[in-house]
């Protein structure tokens, strides 16, 4: 509930004597505030018995199982990630990272994410975590190619077509400035080819690749992805309002038709998110993903 605006529980809770119960909370070391949260979980799960954890798991939409069949989103899994190149290295990556990766990196508002009590937060977007990875390995010149599955939680307010829980296929490509937009411009088709394969050989009849001008300078990319994808239907999409502030220089829609015409099923573009990681401003970065339960649905019920 917002309480913003001072109506809803959160004044009342936050409220106490000594002042602002949450600008205590938040100003404790790392390692008492673990201790703190992890004793409050221990009591309040030792006040619980099996009725209760079963009536949790019947109307908790983050614990319930996907909705979806589960060989469905398995083919749609291996599809997706047998087509990434072999210059891609598959990764596994944890089902945390470190509190804050989301905001701190991606802009991600913090109430999105699910935290947990030990300085940690349930993944919200897979590309995040890739990204800290590639900062890690990132040295030289050559750039850090990375890909993954990974099933993730978000906070979003209920919605049809939207879960609290979900699998996403991501892509990341990590480098260093060469000048002349060549990074951007040589990754970027390299992305479009491997995600477009990849949405056809999940079970779509064809691919698009929809592309977002952010900086004028990125405004012949379009046409070059389309020289050299001829098979792919490219075009320019000046209206996307979705996501504009996530990304720098230019961002796509991946589109795949599946029995009733073309339908968004992944997302991409240039974040500075490895240049923020690293304190450098000319690291480069690219980043791509598709909704394995988005591809599952339009298989289940292409109407």
């Amino acid at each position: 509930m917002d309480s913003s605006n001072g109506r809803g529980p959160l004044p009342r809770v936050l409220a106490g004597p000594g002042g602002q119960a949450a600008d205590v909370l938040a100003e404790l070391p790392g390692a008492d505030l673990t201790t703190l949260q992890l004793e409050v979980a221990r009591r309040r799960a030792a006040k619980l018995r099996g009725p209760d954890v079963l009536r949790r798991y019947r109307a908790d939409r983050f614990a319930t199982p996907a909705p979806l069949p589960f060989e469905t989103l398995r083919r749609v899994e291996d599809a997706l990630l047998s087509a990434a190149p072999p210059e891609f290295e598959r990764v596994q990556l944890s089902p945390v990272t470190p509190l804050g990766t989301h905001s701190t990196v991606a802009g991600l508002a913090q109430h999105r994410v699910v935290p947990t009590g030990r300085g940690t937060e349930v993944a919200a977007d897979p590309t995040n975590g890739l990204a800290l990875e590639a900062a890690v390995r990132r040295t030289g010149s050559a750039p850090v190619r990375l890909a993954t599955l990974q099933r993730v939680v978000r906070a979003q307010p209920p919605a049809p077509g939207l879960y609290a829980h979900f699998s996403l296929f991501a892509a990341i490509t990590a480098g260093r400035d060469r000048g002349s937009l060549a990074f951007e411009r040589e990754h970027l088709v390299e992305h479009a080819r491997f995600l477009t394969d990849a949405v056809r050989a999940a079970g779509a009849k064809s691919a698009g690749f929809l592309v977002t001008t952010l900086d004028s300078r990125f405004a012949d990319f379009a046409a070059s992805v389309q020289e050299a994808l001829p098979d792919v239907t490219v075009a320019d999409d000046p209206d996307r309002a979705v996501g504009r502030d996530y990304y720098s220089g230019l961002c796509f829609t991946v589109t795949g038709d599946f029995g009733s015409g073309p339908a968004p099923v992944g997302d991409g573009g240039f974040t500075p998110w490895t240049a923020r990681l690293l304190g450098n401003a000319k690291e480069r970065l690219i980043i791509s993903g598709i909704g394995v339960d988005r591809v599952a649905s339009l298989l289940s019920d292409p109407s």
